[in-house]
């Protein structure tokens, strides 16, 4: 599951563009993105703690070893990770990671988050070239990444201020890379979700009440990347505007 930092970038909304007094737009971009953030995500939790309360036959775990199993993928391994909303597929090892209630609870919210990230694993047997596209990204968002916070910091204390061009250019390009990283998870999480649900049916491991549950979670999930990717657009965006009026 997404977790969405804002805070630097608050604080860096604080800065105006020439030192002193504040950024009235940024705080606006970044206060509507961290509103809506906080929505989906309140609505992701009230979702997944009703849908908690809907039994299943199968454990998570359970759920994703068959699922597993009816794909033909035999050397992926299911384990227990601490933690609440800490599941994710590991590519490196071939372990689908469960947090500790999903990998025990017998539900609807359970089953539909194994489900999902056994999606990512048939997605890389599969060779899914959006999951190989974003594979390939990752070292280049780690780059990008700390060099988009050592300019925050720059600018919060001072030593980067907008009329200094080298450094938009690096900022810029810095949230580009994460921007594109944010719009190539899209397509690799929408299809996780849908590869699970399409497995869920065919299994008959739900009904269609469970189904249409396991679905609505899986949507609300998916909307946490959307909301990222929207915050990635944005910053970009307003970055990119403060670099072209400076060069004009």
């Amino acid at each position: 599951m997404m977790n969405i930092d804002f805070l630097p970038d608050v604080i860096a909304a604080t800065q105006q563009s020439q030192g002193g007094g504040f950024s009235m737009s940024y705080l606006i971009i970044i206060g509507g993105m961290m509103l809506l953030s906080m929505l989906v995500s309140h609505t992701l939790k009230r979702r997944f703690h009703e849908y908690s309360d809907i039994p299943l036959p199968m454990t998570g775990r359970e759920v994703a070893e068959r699922m597993l199993r009816d794909n033909g993928i035999t050397d992926v391994q299911v384990i227990s990770t601490p933690g609440q909303l800490t599941d994710h597929y590991n590519p490196m090892d071939k372990t689908v990671n469960l947090s500790e209630p999903v990998y025990h609870m017998a539900n609807v919210a359970a089953a539909a988050v194994a489900a999902h990230e056994c999606g990512h694993a048939v997605q890389h047997q599969k060779a899914y070239h959006w999951l190989q596209l974003r594979s390939k990204m990752v070292p280049a968002v780690s780059f990008a990444s700390q060099i988009q916070q050592y300019l925050m910091f720059a600018f919060i204390f001072g030593l980067f201020y907008t009329g200094s061009v080298w450094m938009l250019w690096a900022m810029v390009i810095s949230l580009a890379v994460i921007a594109g990283f944010s719009l190539v998870t899209l397509p690799v999480e929408f299809d996780a979700s849908n590869r699970a649900l399409a497995w869920m049916e065919r299994s008959g491991i739900a009904g269609r009440i469970e189904h249409d549950r396991a679905k609505n979670a899986l949507f609300w999930a998916a909307m946490t990347y959307v909301v990222g990717a929207l915050t990635a657009l944005a910053q970009l965006g307003y970055w990119l505007m403060i670099l072209l009026g400076r060069r004009d």
